[in-house]
């Protein structure tokens, strides 16, 4: 039978090394402005390579959160209606807690698998697996 230190260092030893740093997150912030009755947000692509998710369905929750139509044009979200930079940044930390970061270990090293039908929030870092509804 094995020792508890060698249990212990083969459960330690297991962890992915991701989980094992100590890097610090930021919330990506968008950079918006009004044109006449809309919304324009620019860098939209750079925002999605932030957030490693599919770009339409960030789009379609955008428009149900809002209740505006939304369409996108050379890297810019164009809202069709005046939201601004403070709720949009509220709207993207809700989106960022339903379906980025890991229920676990709150890190936003996820990513979005499909098992048997089934979304699922992977974490990279722990190894936590969460379905995920709307996705």
């Amino acid at each position: 039978m094995n020792s508890y230190e060698e249990l212990l260092s083969k459960a330690y030893n297991s962890i992915p090394k991701k989980a094992l740093t100590q890097e610090r997150f930021e919330m990506p912030r968008v950079d918006s402005f009004f044109q006449g009755t809309k919304t324009i947000v620019r860098g939209f692509n750079q925002l999605m390579d932030t957030m490693r998710r599919d770009k339409k369905h960030f789009t379609k929750w955008l428009m149900k959160e809002t209740a505006l139509p939304i369409s996108e044009v050379n890297n810019q979200l164009i809202i069709n209606g005046k939201v601004n930079s403070y709720q949009l940044n509220k709207l993207i930390e809700s989106y960022y807690k339903q379906f980025i970061f890991c229920p676990e270990c709150k890190r936003p090293d996820t990513k979005v698998i499909t098992e048997g039908g089934t979304k699922l929030l992977k974490c990279e870092a722990c190894g936590a697996v969460k379905s995920v509804m709307g996705l």
